[in-house]
């Protein structure tokens, strides 16, 4: 994948700072549901992870468009956040801004503590929150990134699952946003993709924990997605092509990956438990 003008999908364009900031992109992620809800969140409530932008955002509208009061935890990304929040009470429903680092478990508490507060239960958890830094040689990931990317792709997935399980009851779901790179792997993202690996199995072992609950865990595993963590990870001739090389010839949006966390998260997938779906643009995965 080179950038050249026959590959290029989007302008080039970067951004120097992670998690990204999808104020800045161009053109801007499709996020806003494409058909009409019909309740299959009616009376919910849910947790997102990573809420502020990207697929945490296309997930927070569509909840909301189907009944949901959602509660968007995100890192630092106000402007973002806030017109996400305004599109969920756009489609007639409540939105709590919770700011602060998913790897604490101190924070990850106290998102559960208000929520409880504000709206009296949990329904759905979404987790979803993600970092990633490109290095083509294992020698270049520094401890402090190794450690930073499994601390909020991996250990922020489990402590928010640990706050949030005393209040989860049957009828409940978790949804665990993976990725395709943990199935095919991917050279320049080698931490990135192995905490995504680790997702997955943690998926499917939570979901044999507590499938005697009533509780379904599931997972998401996206293919290339336009959203800000896509510029603020890559160079400029990369962001341009990116998706290029999928058989469908292009990056999805995340208003095209929202749907799946929204059946895993919703009773249409009732018999469904301990299972990854796969919005990646048609690449084969797992034979």
């Amino acid at each position: 994948m080179s950038g050249s003008a026959a590959e290029q999908i989007n302008p080039p364009q970067t951004q120097d700072h992670q998690p990204g900031r999808e104020s800045e992109m161009h053109p801007k992620p499709d996020y806003m549901p494409k058909f009409p809800g019909n309740g299959r969140l009616r009376d919910k409530v849910a947790i997102i992870t990573g809420g502020d932008s990207g697929i945490g955002r296309a997930c927070a509208v569509l909840f909301a468009r189907e009944g949901a009061q959602v509660a968007l935890v995100y890192l630092e990304e106000t402007e973002d956040a806030t017109i996400t929040a305004e599109a969920v009470k756009g489609e007639g429903k409540e939105a709590l801004l919770l700011r602060g680092d998913v790897s604490e478990k101190a924070f990850c508490e106290t998102v559960v503590g208000q929520v409880i507060e504000q709206f009296g239960t949990i329904d759905v958890l979404v987790n979803n929150a993600a970092e990633q830094h490109m290095q083509t040689d294992l020698e270049d990931i520094s401890e402090e990134q190794l450690r930073r990317t499994f601390e909020t792709n991996f250990f922020g997935y489990m402590f928010l699952t640990q706050a949030a399980l005393p209040y989860l009851k049957k009828g409940s779901s978790i949804v665990n946003t993976t990725s395709i790179t943990a199935y095919r792997g991917s050279p320049s993202l080698m931490d990135y993709s192995a905490t995504k690996g680790a997702i997955v199995a943690f998926t499917r072992s939570l979901s044999e924990s507590l499938a005697s609950k009533g509780i379904r865990v599931n997972g998401v595993a996206p293919g290339p997605i336009w959203t800000p963590l896509i510029p603020a990870s890559f160079p400029a001739d990369k962001v341009a092509a990116f998706g290029a090389s999928q058989p469908l010839g292009r990056p999805g949006q995340p208003n095209e990956v929202a749907t799946s966390h929204l059946f895993l998260a919703s009773d249409e997938s009732s018999y469904m438990t301990g299972q990854v779906l796969h919005p990646n643009g048609g690449e084969i995965i797992g034979g």
